[in-house]
């Protein structure tokens, strides 16, 4: 996940650079970029919750 993440910022730097902040494109993949970081951190979340229930 983490990967993903990572490649879509770089993706998203590119994007910026050529087309600028305010482009479409830029703010679809800014949103594309959202949506994965949301899910790790959901993901994170649930993993730490059963790390607690457990103790």
């Amino acid at each position: 996940m983490l990967h993903l993440i990572e490649q879509k910022r770089a993706e998203l730097i590119d994007i910026v650079l050529k087309n600028g902040l305010n482009s479409t494109i830029s703010i679809k993949y800014s949103q594309e970029l959202d949506q994965l970081l949301i899910e790790y951190i959901k993901n994170d979340h649930a993993k730490k919750n059963n790390i607690t229930e457990c103790y």
